[in-house]
């Protein structure tokens, strides 16, 4: 682990702090989105978690999503589920609450703890794929554990 960069490092031990028993792995190639992702990975677009940080229109509050590869965000559905409409909120709001950059941001070991979903599509995987802290940074999971040990309520993300 001492070979990682200090954001990946941080999510190692963040999963060992969890239980899981994942492996984070530097990519040679970036992994910012999903397609780069499934194609440094070698899997399909729908293995990769996509991590989105939504802000409460009338709370402020942060919520976060996580989101198979292949699928957009019905926010307005979203929205129902959560209890109040969402906004996408700007990079600073993203890295304040998560304490990551857009494009690594991982599932859990954030600054504050954040209200997670996680969409029912990604539970189709025997394992997935999610950014680790940095743009090159991933680690695969089984998502229904990962779910289980973040406590992340599985919902429909797509109209």
């Amino acid at each position: 682990m001492s070979e990682l960069k200090p954001a990946p490092r941080r999510v190692q031990q963040a999963a060992e702090g969890l239980g899981l028993a994942v492996r984070v792995v530097e990519m040679a190639q970036s992994t910012r989105t999903a397609e780069h992702a499934a194609a440094a990975c070698g899997c399909a677009v729908g293995q990769i978690i996509k991590s989105l940080v939504f802000r409460g229109k009338q709370s402020g509050k942060p919520v976060l999503l996580l989101v198979s590869g292949g699928n957009r965000v019905d926010q307005k559905g979203v929205a129902a589920t959560v209890g109040e409409a969402l906004d996408r909120p700007d990079a600073a709001f993203v890295r304040e609450v998560t304490g990551f950059a857009i494009g690594g941001i991982p599932p859990f070991g954030h600054a504050q703890a954040l209200p997670t979903w996680i969409d029912q599509d990604l539970l189709q995987y025997e394992t997935v794929w999610a950014a680790a802290g940095s743009p090159e940074a991933v680690f695969e999971v089984d998502p229904r554990r990962l779910a289980e040990v973040i406590g992340a309520t599985v919902i429909g993300v797509t109209g």
